[in-house]
């Protein structure tokens, strides 16, 4: 008898930490320090763009994650007639929101859309120009001018830890523009942490990212609700609602002569 009980309590025991399991899951927190090996790239392979650029990342919980990035940027521009350059250094700050419910991301994965405040302190100027018309050709240039600017960022993109502690990653940037530094008529071609002068820009980074582990968390899953059973009075009702079809299907139908 006492060995049927004991037996009994092992039982209720194990299913309660089964339902555990079930019913939550385990995230480890995380500071992340990444760098963004897009810049890089493009620069090797011939164009006038640097860009390098860094972030320090750290989880509040499995949803929300504060994110601080800064880089610096050189970009230079000529043709026949004209030279341009902008350099400088910019500063982002904000949040991620991941997407994925706790039971999927587990501290490993991460979908979901980044908001940004961006701030750009920079040089631009035009070393030379050359402008030609009815009377000659006329050079010139363009003292360099030093400059604020700011700008909003959506940052949509995914995460995944490929080794421990070590995660790949990309996102897409879109950008507006909140003030270029200058008159809204003299907009810099180039423009340090955001992109082209434009109202608008969009772009594209891939990282790799080095993570810390700090704490765990356990975050409950939501559970789908079990369908409620029929009552015996909707049992009753739907059998005699049967019962009628039945009778009704197997009445002689009336003929007219």
């Amino acid at each position: 008898m006492l060995f049927i009980l004991l037996s009994a309590a092992c039982s209720v025991v194990q299913g309660q930490n089964r339902r555990e399991i079930q019913d939550s899951v385990d995230i480890p927190l995380k500071i992340r320090a990444g760098i963004d090996v897009t810049g890089p790239a493009i620069w090797f392979a011939g164009k006038n763009i640097l860009n390098a650029e860094g972030y320090i990342s750290a989880d509040i919980n499995e949803k929300i994650a504060l994110f601080v990035g800064t880089g610096y940027s050189d970009y230079k521009y000529s043709q026949y007639n004209y030279e341009y350059f902008s350099r400088g250094f910019f500063f982002k700050a904000g949040v991620d929101l991941n997407i994925l419910q706790p039971e999927v991301s587990t501290g490993r994965y991460w979908a979901g859309v980044g908001i940004r405040y961006g701030l750009s302190s920079f040089t631009s100027g035009t070393p030379s120009f050359t402008h030609e018309n009815y009377w000659g050709i006329t050079s010139s240039s363009l003292e360099s001018d030093k400059s604020w600017g700011h700008y909003v960022e959506l940052s949509p993109g995914f995460r995944a830890e490929l080794f421990k502690n070590f995660s790949i990653g990309w996102s897409l940037s879109l950008r507006k523009l909140l003030y270029p530094g200058t008159r809204s008529d003299i907009r810099p071609l180039w423009f340090p942490g955001y992109g082209s002068g434009g109202s608008v820009s969009a772009g594209v980074c891939y990282y790799l990212s080095w993570n810390i582990p700090y704490k765990k968390i356990r975050v409950a899953i939501k559970q789908e609700e079990p369908e409620e059973p029929p009552d015996e009075e909707d049992i009753q009702n739907q059998g005699i609602n049967t019962n009628s079809q039945s009778l009704g299907g197997n009445r002689p139908a009336t003929r007219f002569r």
